[in-house]
């Protein structure tokens, strides 16, 4: 892997780990046309990827810092102040923990099936042609079904539980981390700009948990492919992934999501015509 290498794949991470596309997909798809998935090693991509998302991780964090800092103090002084009289804690803490409680989900799968995450099965083709085509299919019909009245300040625990499953999801590559939450968000009839928002604060304990996880266990794997690719790829899906949020939350204010449904579409047609022509490999 060259510095040019880790600079496109950077570019890759951080716009498609918050636009409803897949970021595995489009990561997977580059890793096996540049010959970077080792079919011996697959965990050194997946540590690779893991670790890189700690660049969009500081992307969503610096975008919402200021929602951040708010439900921080917010649950600490409500802890503080009102100890166990949850009924009457403010809504920046009741976010707080709708946002743990639909981590939990992703935790628990995440950890349970970690040795299928991280082995050959997740960079299979044909999954991720499978998952592109299935959420374009679910996110259609959720536009097509969605109310889209419901604003970000109405989201209940339930809320919170429903689209917590809906990100464990995305654990199957193809899906989307995004792509399945704001699906699940817009079937419960929340506003699209409000769905992708909840969408990026849901990802935050996930993404770090998961590339802190990756980063504490590597011994050199994700190494193989360039220490000094790691952190330019990282940096730079940092910068790509701010744009990201930026943009998307300001097209969702007056566009629907179905750009997305579409390219999801296209991006699996497109997978399916160089797997058949023997471009990518299986």
């Amino acid at each position: 892997m060259s510095p040019l290498h880790a600079v496109l794949l950077g570019i890759i991470q951080g716009l498609t780990e918050f636009l409803p596309i897949s970021s595995t997909a489009h990561l997977t798809l580059a890793g096996k046309l540049f010959h970077f998935i080792d079919g011996q090693h697959p965990e050194a991509w997946t540590e690779f990827i893991a670790v890189m998302q700690l660049g969009t991780l500081a992307a969503v964090i610096l975008y919402f810092r200021r929602d951040i800092l708010t439900m921080t103090a917010a649950v600490l002084g409500d802890l503080r102040t009102k100890g166990r009289d949850l009924r009457s804690y403010t809504p920046e803490s009741w976010m707080a923990f709708y946002i743990a409680i639909g981590t939990v989900p992703v935790a628990i799968i995440g950890y349970g099936l970690k040795h299928v995450i991280e082995g050959s099965l997740t960079k299979v083709t044909l999954v991720i042609i499978g998952s592109l085509v299935a959420l374009a299919a679910l996110l259609w019909l959720a536009e097509k079904v969605s109310s889209r009245l419901r604003p970000l300040q109405s989201v209940t625990w339930k809320d919170a539980l429903v689209i917590g499953c809906a990100q464990a999801l995305a654990l199957i590559p193809g899906a989307s981390r995004s792509g399945t939450t704001i699906t699940a968000a817009l079937f419960l009839g929340f506003n699209r700009n409000a769905a992708a928002r909840f969408s990026f604060l849901l990802s935050m304990p996930a993404v770090f948990a998961s590339g802190i996880f990756e980063l504490s266990r590597i011994k050199g794997s994700a190494f193989e492919l360039g220490a000094g690719n790691l952190v330019i790829a990282t940096v730079v899906s940092a910068a790509a992934g701010y744009a990201a949020i930026a943009w998307l939350l300001r097209y969702l204010m007056k566009n629907s999501t179905m750009v997305f449904v579409w390219y999801r579409l296209g991006l699996g047609l497109l997978l399916s015509i160089l797997l058949l022509y023997s471009v990518i490999l299986p």
